[in-house]
């Protein structure tokens, strides 16, 4: 009787005792196996270097870059070297003008269709600007709006597609892409504030050498291009796209300026008053060579 009544009260102790322990998880169980013979804890008799030892490059954490080919040469050095940005920030850039913009000024009486639009009449708007100190030499003129526009006027930009002409051409009106040097921007993009420093009108520098055929194209309309050549492309043009190609009448339409010159209307070399609303010209003959040569 005894012997059972020690059981039950043992029992009843076990079933206490896990009433308040904890459940068994991993961080209160003991792992079955033994630890092998011969490994250290981390830190084990007195260490402390965690298992890293104390020389090498596991000691010092330097450990190899990423992409290390052990001693051979790396593949970045045994591929040839590309420069994509090389001479990134001397490249000439072109800020963007649309079809649908043009028309747009000209219903809007944004700029003159009586008159040439070029990068001065462009400026003047108040809606686009060049900034000739960031590399910026003009406009191109892209091809949004093409099916819709339908103003005969002439445009002078710097840069234009072949669907871009055709689409100008084919409302009537001409294309002429025409390069300008720096100082010559400095004039066109703010003419007043230039007038108002009292000094000539310079003379316009000729394309550099890398520039120099596209401006003599006459399929880029370039205004260095052979008058008879362009007539030429016009027609090319216009039977390429399916078009009867207008034809031009006297007038603004036919208007070019001197590979020289930078206004329309003004010739290098000559001096604007803005408040006595005067052009002075240049009588010295040395001087009226200099500019026209």
């Amino acid at each position: 009787m005894s012997a059972v009544m020690s059981t039950q009260a043992g029992q009843e102790k076990a079933l206490r005792l896990l009433r308040h322990l904890p459940r068994v998880s991993l961080s209160n169980i003991k792992h079955p196996m033994p630890r092998p013979p011969g490994q250290r804890k981390r830190g084990q008799h007195g260490g402390d270097t965690h298992g890293s030892g104390n020389k090498g490059a596991k000691a010092h954490q330097t450990f190899v870059r990423a992409g290390f080919e052990a001693g051979n040469t790396p593949f970045y050095l045994r591929i040839p070297k590309e420069y994509p940005y090389r001479g990134h920030h001397l490249k000439r850039q072109y800020p963007p003008v649309s079809l649908h913009q043009i028309q747009l000024m000209v219903d809007t009486d944004r700029v003159d269709p009586s008159q040439p639009i070029d990068l001065t009449q462009l400026c003047n708007s108040g809606l686009f600007k060049v900034d000739p100190m960031k590399r910026e030499f003009g406009f191109q003129l892209t091809d949004d709006g093409m099916d819709e526009f339908s103003a005969p006027v002439h445009l002078e930009v710097q840069w234009a597609p072949e669907r871009v002409i055709a689409a100008v051409e084919r409302a009537g009106g001409t294309v002429t892409t025409a390069f300008y040097d720096i100082p010559s921007l400095m004039a066109m993009v703010d003419p007043a504030k230039f007038f108002r420093r009292g000094i000539p009108i310079p003379r316009r520098q000729l394309p550099p050498q890398d520039a120099i055929g596209y401006y003599s194209d006459p399929a880029a309309r370039g205004y260095l291009a052979d008058p008879g050549q362009v007539t030429a492309e016009r027609l090319a043009l216009a039977q390429k796209y399916g078009y009867e190609l207008p034809e031009i009448q006297e007038g603004v339409l036919t208007m070019r300026k001197d590979p020289r010159q930078i206004f329309h209307g003004l010739e290098p070399g000559w001096l604007v008053n803005l408040e006595s609303k005067e052009v002075w010209r240049t009588l010295d003959e040395t001087l009226s060579q200099y500019y026209r040569s």
